[in-house]
């Protein structure tokens, strides 16, 4: 199975609310490696590799994330190719 390499921003209220905790939670249930961090900006910021539909199934959660979490817009890129979601 062909690995995949994910980074998603996400804004919105995602700092303070246990998001980059639930996120490595989430993915590492689902499979994959990588790393969540706080930014700046009060952005966060996923770098994930794994399987396509592990990947697709973090995608959809960061949409949300957890409970205490207002997220706004999720930046993806794959492969260079950022994209809004």
């Amino acid at each position: 199975m062909a690995h995949e390499h994910r980074t998603f921003r996400i804004r919105g209220r995602v700092q303070g609310v246990f998001f980059r905790r639930s996120a490595q939670q989430e993915a590492r249930l689902l499979g994959l490696t990588g790393y969540a961090r706080n930014n700046d900006d009060n952005t966060v910021t996923i770098e994930a590799e794994g399987p396509a539909e592990a990947l697709n199934k973090l995608a959809a959660w960061c949409q949300h994330g957890p409970s205490t979490a207002k997220v706004e817009r999720v930046e993806k890129t794959v492969g260079g190719d950022a994209r809004l979601h």
